[in-house]
């Protein structure tokens, strides 16, 4: 199963607040006025990053961080759907036309859906996941304080 979490660190500002920076992905760099805020920063600066890759046709880097100081950081569940289904479009080696085809919508609507800053609801991102032979699980764990 493939889950989009990748470990950051939470470092107290020179002024205020805190400076997050993800070891595994050095152009994800947030700050936030407190932990709550620093938290919520770091999970959308991680989601804008990954799906930047994406966008650029790379591969998304393996988290390989870890650590007593760093703090686990997943992206937001919608996020999470669309790097799904952008993962799994790149390794089916199907056209879009393809794609549209297997779920019964326009082209158009495909190209939407596979547009990363494109915001698409997740019952579409869900369809295009299991005509790829692929399903969307939601699960549920213990935030960790930053």
């Amino acid at each position: 199963m493939r889950s989009f979490v990748y470990h950051a660190q939470f470092e107290r500002g020179t002024r205020q607040g805190y400076v997050v920076s993800f070891p595994d992905l050095p152009e994800a760099i947030t700050q936030g006025d407190d932990i709550a805020d620093a938290r919520s920063m770091a999970e959308e600066a991680l989601g804008l990053v990954l799906l930047s890759y994406l966008a650029r046709g790379l591969p998304l880097p393996k988290p390989r961080a870890s650590g007593k100081k760093l703090v686990a950081v997943a992206v937001a569940p919608d996020v999470a759907a669309k790097l799904a289904v952008l993962e799994a479009f790149a390794a089916a080696g199907i056209s879009k036309t393809e794609l549209a085809k297997r779920i019964g919508k326009d082209e158009k609507e495909v190209r939407r859906i596979l547009d990363p800053k494109h915001a698409t609801k997740l019952p579409a991102l869900t369809a295009a996941l299991r005509a790829m032979g692929k399903r969307l699980v939601v699960g549920v764990m213990e935030a960790e304080a930053a």
